[in-house]
């Protein structure tokens, strides 16, 4: 039985790493106009600052999953944290926007290496009664950085320049790992002693990288190559990983765990529909409203509150109700937020777009936490890392292609040109088709997440804990 204080500090330092990617997502968000000035970035290429993180994030999120599993969670999850902080500290020194963007691509394999681990430790430390709490607050703390990051990135930004806030990260990731070192004690790896499927994360990696910088490329051509190579490839490594006798992605966890395929698909949907809100409101505040980054900091508060203010409840609730009745209705609500953003225009209040927001924090909340115990609940314990790292995953492609569908809208209505006031009108327009976009696809994420099925029906017969592939 796992003591009392182990589970105190795994879900402290857990909760530390779980701040500092959405902190630095959100606080860059507001910080981009800045940055922008500085280094004379376009309305398209700004988005480059952002897109390199998830990209490289993504591609390193399973296999870090599948190493943390074989030789141990902690390992990977401290290593993360030093490579996340060393990052961020090359990131705060950039003098180009090419270093900074080399700068936040070195963020994504420490951010794989945190985020393919930090749930997997919290799953092996709590038991499943108390898990949903647990992550509940884990959840809480990421939404507390999304939070915070607007508010406290308007105002280091403002006061001390956008560099601040990489540097403040860096420390606060040093903090982390030193804690993990001092006090984290034990160690989590049920599959070590297999084999690591090299072949195959190398093919997963390259058509990974394919699909989200081909979705990034749209409606180039040079986009579409990259999206179809990004088939092919995926088709390949399938096709690898069904014959390989220890996959880097158990295929079966998909094709035979209903509650574990559909909430990951529900997850890929949230993100895809929602990441990007918070890049169109930050410059919408700063260039149509005139507000400055610390006050558009202020106003976009108001969604990440929410979150952070109900997922501890939301977390308790999965524990006790079905994560499909509450993940559903999450999306449901988040959808008629998405809706009324779609009527953006240059007079709208900023009493409605606090409501907006609102309406958008209470979705995400009863959403999140409740996803992320179904899919945690749906596997073996020698699978926590793995199913961590797909949930991630299935984050930071979402959030890829929001930041995508966001970047080929501005791509058709724009092009390259800096956002003037001369361009203004387009910038609204392009807005609200983004809008649109995200909430039609919110609206079929909804059907998603119902048919996802009863998780606590299947625990009971224990087949949610299964590996469904071996049948």
């Amino acid at each position: 039985m796992t003591s009392p204080s182990l589970k105190r500090v795994a879900a402290v330092v857990a909760a530390m790493a779980a701040f500092l990617a959405p902190f630095v997502g959100s606080a860059v968000n507001v910080a981009l106009p800045a940055i922008s000035s500085e280094f004379a970035l376009d309305a398209v290429s700004r988005y480059w600052v952002n897109i390199a993180f998830l990209v490289l994030a993504a591609v390193f999120l399973v296999p870090f999953g599948r190493i943390a599993d074989l030789y141990g969670r902690k390992k990977v999850f401290a290593g993360g944290l030093l490579i996340y902080a060393l990052a961020s500290l090359l990131c705060g020194m950039a003098r180009s926007a090419s270093w900074l963007i080399w700068g936040r691509a070195l963020q994504g394999p420490g951010s794989a290496m945190i985020f393919g681990t930090g749930v997997a430790i919290i799953t092996s430390v709590f038991p499943p009664g108390e898990r949903g709490q647990a992550l509940g607050l884990n959840v809480a703390v990421t939404y507390l950085g999304l939070s915070l990051g607007p508010v406290l990135g308007g105002v280091l930004t403002q006061q001390l320049g956008w560099r601040s806030i990489f540097l403040a990260v860096a420390l606060l990731g040093t903090a982390a790992l030193v804690l993990t070192v001092w006090k984290l004690r034990g160690e989590w790896a049920e599959e070590e002693g297999t084999r690591f499927d090299f072949a195959g994360a190398i093919i997963y990696g390259l058509s990974l990288v394919a699909l989200m910088l081909g979705f990034s490329k749209l409606p180039a051509l040079a986009g579409v190559m990259l999206l179809a190579g990004s088939a092919v490839g995926l088709v390949i490594f399938a096709r690898w990983e069904m014959r390989v006798a220890n996959p880097i992605l158990n295929l079966g966890l998909f094709r035979h765990n209903r509650i574990f395929a559909f909430s990951n698909l529900a997850a890929l949907i949230n993100y895809s529909a929602t990441f990007a809100v918070g890049v169109l409101l930050s410059q919408y505040l700063q260039y149509i409203k005139g507000l400055t980054a610390q006050e558009a900091g202020f106003i976009l508060l108001a969604q990440p509150a929410v979150m952070a203010l109900c997922s501890c409840f939301t977390g308790w609730l999965s524990d006790r109700i079905e994560a499909r009745v509450l993940a559903s209705a999450g999306m449901g609500i988040t959808t008629a937020g998405l809706a009324l953003l779609a009527s953006l225009g240059s007079h709208t209040a900023l009493g409605f777009i606090i409501c907006c927001l609102l309406l958008l924090g209470m979705g995400f909340a009863l959403f999140s936490s409740p996803n992320t115990n179904a899919v945690m609940g749906a596997v073996e314990r020698r699978f926590y890392g793995v199913a961590s790292a797909t949930l991630a995953t299935m984050r930071s492609v979402g959030q890829t292609v929001s930041q995508g569908i966001v970047m080929l809208v501005f791509a058709l209505a724009l092009g390259e040109v800096a956002i003037t006031p001369e361009v203004y009108t387009r910038f609204l327009a392009a807005s609200r088709v983004a809008f649109s976009i995200f909430a039609v696809l919110c609206l079929g994420g909804v059907f998603a997440s119902l048919a996802r099925g009863n998780a606590r029906g299947t625990a009971l017969t224990g087949d949610a804990y299964g590996d469904h592939s071996r049948r």
